[in-house]
C-alpha cells in the first residue's frame, strides 16, 4: 500500500523537533557539571591524604585509618570520573593519567606508612632512653645525641644527618663496656632513625612530587571546554529549534488558509451541486414548451451561484440555441457569444472541454489576449462539445473586467456536468415534441380512418343516387332534343353528378391510403373548370374574379382532387364572408433558389405555381389559425370540419404546402403551393421529384407478403434509398443484431394485427436502439403513442405504404436522428487550464 507523503513526513518531523528539544535543552552539561564536581571532590580527598599523611609524619594522627579511607575515596571518585569525564579520547587520557598518579601516590603512601611507623616507634624508645641515660656519666654524650636527633626530626638535611652521626659516633665511644644495654639500644634505635628520617621525608617529598594538579587541571580545561561547547551547541539548536517553531506556525498558518480555501472552495461546489440538481428537477417537471424559459432561469442561477456577470448557452447545429443572461450594465459585445467556441479552441488547442482564463490581464501578450480584452473580458470559464452532426455547443461564465472567481477544484469540474443538464433538457423537449407529433399523427390516422370507415359506408348508397341522376340526365337528353339551353343545363348537372361520382370514389381512395392516378394538368384549365362549377354554386351575394394564370402553368396531379382544393377554399371563403363579399382567384409562377418554410409545411428549391383564395371576410386570430386544418374543426355549426383538414391532406400528398395570411377584420388569404412539371416528364415521375429523396440510406423492409416487399424495395430505390427486404420477422431480427451499422432506419409492415407488428418493432428496437422505425399500419385505432415511444417508432404510416406518405416519413426519421445525435454529445470532454 502506497503512504501517502503527508504520512511519513509527520514521524520525520515528529523525530526531528524530538532531537533538537533534546539538544537544546543540553542533556551533557549535567554530566560536565557532574564531572567537574567529581574532580573537585577529587582534589578535596587527594588534599586530605596530603593533610594526613603529614599529621602522620609529625605524629598527631595515630592511626591510619583516614589514609586507607582517603585512598578509597579516590579510588571511588576516579572510578566517577571515568563514568562522567571520560568523553572522548583526550579526557579518557586524562583520565588515565590521573589513575596513574593515584596508583603513584597509593604506592608512596603505603612506603610512607610502613618507614613512618618504624620511624615513631624508634623515636619514641629514643626519647625514653635518652631521659633514662640522662642521670648517668654518659649525660652530656646523651643529650648532645638526642638534641641533634631532634634537630634531624624537623631538618633532615645532610648536615642534620652526619651531626647525628657524629654524636651517636661520640657517645659510642664515651660508652663502655660496662655500660648497659639501654646505651646499646639508644644507639640501636639512634642509627636507625638517622636512616629512617631522612628516607621519609623523602617519601613525603615523592609523594608531592607526583603531577596531580597539572593531570587535574588540564582535565578541568577539557570539561570546561567541552561545557562550554555543549551550551553553544544547546543554545544554536534553541535557536534553529526556535527557527523551525517560526516556520512550522507559518506552514501552519499557511495550511490553515489552504484548508480554509478549500472549504470555502467545497462549499461552494456544494452550492452548485445543489443548484444544479434543483435546474434537473426544474427541467423535470417543466412543460416542453416551458424548457428555454428554464434553460434563461438556470443561465441566471448559476451565475448567480459562480458570481460572474455573463452567462450564455450557444449551439449550433441543424437546430440552433441561443440563450444569454448578464447583469444590467454588462452588455453582450458584438459578436459574443456566438465567437466562444472559436475562442476556446484558439485558446486551448483541443476539441473540446473546460478552459478556465482566471485573470485575462496575466495572459501573455498576443492575439488571444487582445481577443479576449475586446469582448469585455476580466476572467472566463467555458465548456465547450462538438456533437455527432458537427454541431457546436458552448457554455460560458464571463467576468468583466476582474478575475474569474471559480476555481479548480470548486465550480470549474461541474460545468460539464452543467452542460449535461441543459443539452438533456433541450433532448427531453425533442423527445416530448416528438411525442406529441406522434400523437398529432396517430389521432389524424384514426380520423382518417373514420373518415374512410364512414365513407365506405355510404359510398355505395350514394353512388347509387348519384348513378340514378346521371342515369335520368342521360334519358333527358335523349329525349330533349334540339334545345341548346336545356342540353347545356342537364350537360352541366350529369358533369356535376359525375364529378361527385369521382369525388366520392378519391374519398374512399383517400380514406383507404390507395395510389392516387396522377397526370399532368393545366392550372389555367384546372382553375377554369372549377370557376365553372363555383359561378352556379356560390351565393348570389359572393363576387367571384378570376387571374388568369400564365399557359405554362403544369403541375402533376389527381384532377378530382385538386378541383376539390380548389373548390374547397372557394367554399370556405364565401362562408367566412357570411356569402356576401368578393373573392378573388388567382394563380402566379415562382421560382425559388431555396427552401423555403410556410405556416404549413415546406418547399424545395425549384419551379412552384401559387394558386391563392383571398376573400374579404373576417379573417380569423391566432388560436384559430393554429387548429384550421385539424380534422372535424370548424367555427360554423352546422359545419363537418372536413373542407379544410382534406384540403392539407391533398396538398400534402401533391407534394405542395400551404401558407395562410390572416387577421381579424382583414380577411385571409389561402395559398397553394404545388410543384411544376417541367416539359414532357412522365407523370409518375413528375410526382417523384416534389417529394424528399434520400441520398443511399440502407433502409431494411420487412413484411409477410413476398410481392409487397418487393414492390416496397422498388419504391424505396426509386426514391433513392438501398432497400434490404426480410419477409420473415426472425431474419429481420437477426440482421439487425449481427450488423446494426448496416441499416439507418427500419421499416416494419403489417403483421396480421397491430400487436404482431409492435412486438417486431420492439425487438428490432432492443436489437439496434440508435435506428428509427416507421410502421406501417392498417389500423391505428388501437395504438397509444407511449407504446409506440416505447417500441422505438418514430413515425406511422398506413398499409400499404405508397410513397408520398413513407418519402416524408423517411426524411423525417434521418435528420430528426442526426438532431438526438446533436442532443446528446459524444466528444469526450477533459477539463484544462490556460496556464498564465
Amino acid at each position: 500500500m502506497k503512504i501517502p507523503p503527508a504520512v511519513a513526513i509527520v514521524p520525520l518531523l515528529v523525530l526531528l523537533l524530538t532531537w533538537l528539544s533534546l539538544r537544546a535543552i543540553n542533556p551533557d552539561a549535567e554530566m560536565f557539571d557532574q564531572a567537574i564536581g567529581e574532580l573537585d571532590r577529587f582534589a578535596m580527598m587527594e588534599n586530605a591524604l596530603y593533610r594526613d599523611v603529614y599529621s602522620a609524619r609529625i605524629g598527631t594522627l595515630r592511626n591510619y585509618d583516614p589514609l586507607v579511607r582517603e585512598i578509597d575515596a579516590l579510588h571511588g571518585s576516579l572510578d566517577r570520573l571515568r563514568e562522567t569525564a571520560a568523553i572522548d579520547g583526550e579526557t579518557t587520557a586524562a583520565v588515565a593519567q590521573i589513575a596513574a598518579s593515584i596508583a603513584r601516590q597509593e604506592e608512596l603512601v603505603e612506603r610512607f606508612k610502613t618507614c613512618n611507623a618504624l620511624l615513631h616507634n624508634s623515636l619514641s624508645l629514643f626519647g625514653r632512653l635518652s631521659v633514662s641515660l640522662a642521670s648517668s656519666n654518659l649525660g652530656p654524650a646523651v643529650s648532645a645525641a638526642a638534641a641533634a636527633m631532634l634537630q634531624l626530626t624537623l631538618d633532615t638535611s645532610a648536615a642534620a644527618a652526619r651531626e647525628v652521626a657524629d654524636r651517636l659516633d661520640d657517645l659510642a665511644k664515651q660508652a663502655s663496656a660496662s655500660d648497659n644495654d639501654f646505651v646499646k639500644a639508644m644507639l640501636a634505635h639512634g642509627r636507625l632513625l638517622h636512616e629512617l628520617l631522612p628516607e621519609v621525608d623523602d617519601n613525603l617529598k615523592a609523594i608531592r612530587a607526583v603531577p596531580r594538579r597539572p593531570d587535574q587541571d588540564a582535565l578541568r580545561a577539557m570539561l570546561q571546554t567541552r561545557k562550554s561547547a555543549s551550551r553553544t551547541a544547546a543554545r544554536q539548536m534553541r535557536w534553529l529549534l526556535y527557527a523551525i517553531s517560526l516556520l512550522l506556525v507559518g506552514c501552519l498558518v499557511h495550511f490553515g488558509l489552504q484548508l480554509k480555501a478549500r472549504a470555502n472552495a467545497l462549499r461552494r461546489r456544494a452550492a452548485f451541486e445543489h443548484a444544479i440538481a434543483g435546474i434537473s428537477m426544474r427541467f423535470i417537471n417543466a412543460q416542453p414548451q416551458d424548457i428555454s424559459a428554464e434553460i434563461d432561469r438556470a443561465l441566471s442561477t448559476m451565475a448567480g451561484c459562480i458570481g460572474c456577470d455573463r452567462a450564455y448557452f450557444v449551439w449550433t447545429g441543424p437546430s440552433p440555441r441561443r440563450h444569454l443572461w448578464h447583469r444590467p450594465g454588462s452588455d453582450f459585445a458584438p459578436g459574443w457569444p456566438d465567437g466562444a467556441y472559436e475562442l476556446a479552441a484558439r485558446l486551448s488547442n483541443a476539441v473540446g472541454g473546460v478552459l478556465h482564463v482566471p485573470c485575462v490581464v496575466r495572459m501573455p501578450p498576443g492575439e488571444n489576449k487582445e481577443a479576449c480584452l475586446a469582448v469585455g473580458l476580466g476572467g472566463w470559464a467555458c465548456v465547450t462539445n462538438v456533437d455527432q452532426a458537427g454541431g457546436r455547443v458552448a457554455l460560458g461564465f464571463d467576468a468583466i473586467r476582474r478575475p474569474c472567481r471559480i476555481t479548480a477544484s470548486g465550480e470549474l469540474s461541474l460545468l460539464p456536468m452543467a452542460l449535461d443538464t441543459i443539452v438533456h433538457a433541450i433532448a427531453r423537449q425533442t423527445m416530448e415534441r416528438e411525442r406529441a407529433r406522434l400523437e398529432t399523427r396517430l389521432q389524424q390516422a384514426r380520423r382518417l380512418e373514420t373518415l374512410g370507415t364512414f365513407s365506405s359506408g355510404i359510398a355505395h348508397n350514394f353512388n347509387n343516387i348519384l348513378g340514378g341522376i346521371i342515369g335520368h340526365s342521360e334519358v333527358i337528353e335523349e329525349r330533349l332534343g334540339s334545345d341548346a339551353r336545356l342540353e347545356s343545363n342537364l350537360g352541366g348537372i350529369r358533369r356535376a353528378a359525375e364529378r361527385a361520382r369521382d369525388l366520392v370514389d378519391q374519398i374512399l381512395a383517400f380514406g383507404r391510403r390507395r395510389d392516387a392516378h396522377r397526370e399532368p394538368l393545366g392550372v389555367r384549365a384546372l382553375i377554369a373548370e372549377a370557376a365553372s362549377l363555383l359561378n352556379v354554386s356560390l351565393p348570389p351575394g359572393v363576387v367571384l374574379s378570376i387571374d388568369q394564370p400564365p399557359p405554362d402553368a403544369v403541375v402533376s396531379g389527381e384532377p378530382s382532387q385538386l378541383q376539390q382544393v380548389i373548390l374547397n377554399l372557394c367554399n370556405n371563403a364565401a362562408q367566412a364572408m357570411e356569402n356576401t363579399g368578393r373573392i378573388a382567384l388567382d394563380a402566379q409562377m415562382h421560382d425559388l433558389d431555396m427552401a423555403r418554410s410556410l405556416t404549413h409545411g415546406e418547399l424545395g428549391a425549384g419551379r412552384h405555381v401559387c394558386i391563392a383564395v383571398t376573400d374579404t371576410g373576417r379573417g380569423m386570430d391566432q388560436t384559430t389559425l393554429a387548429r384550421i386544418f385539424e380534422p372535424f374543426f370548424t367555427t360554423r355549426s352546422d359545419g363537418n370540419g372536413l373542407g379544410l383538414s382534406t384540403v392539407r391532406e391533398i396538398v400534402r400528398e401533391h407534394g405542395g404546402a400551404i401558407n395562410v395570411v390572416s387577421a381579424p377584420g382583414q380577411g385571409s388569404r389561402l395559398e397553394v403551393w404545388l410543384p411544376c412539371m417541367q416539359g414532357k416528364v412522365q407523370p409518375a415521375e413528375a410526382d417523384m421529384m416534389t417529394l424528399p429523396l434520400g441520398h443511399g440510406e440502407t433502409v431494411l423492409v420487412v413484411a409477410t407478403d413476398q410481392a409487397r416487399v418487393l414492390r416496397d424495395e422498388e419504391m424505396l430505390a426509386a426514391l433513392g434509398y438501398e432497400p434490404v427486404g426480410f419477409m420473415t420477422a426472425d431474419a429481420a431480427v437477426a440482421a439487425c443484431r449481427s450488423r446494426p451499422e448496416r441499416f439507418d432506419a427500419l421499416v416494419v409492415g403489417h403483421f396480421g394485427s397491430a400487436i404482431a407488428s409492435l412486438q417486431l418493432a420492439a425487438a428490432l428496437h432492443d436489437a439496434a436502439p440508435d435506428l428509427p422505425i416507421v410502421l406501417a399500419a392498417k389500423f391505428a385505432q388501437e395504438i397509444g403513442a407511449d407504446t409506440l415511444l416505447a417500441a422505438g417508432i418514430a413515425d406511422v404510416v398506413h398499409w400499404p405504404i405508397v410513397a408520398a406518405e413513407i418519402a416524408p416519413a423517411l426524411h423525417h426519421c434521418l435528420t430528426q436522428t442526426r438532431f438526438d445525435a446533436a442532443a446528446a454529445p459524444g466528444v469526450a470532454r477533459g477539463a484544462r487550464s490556460l496556464a498564465h
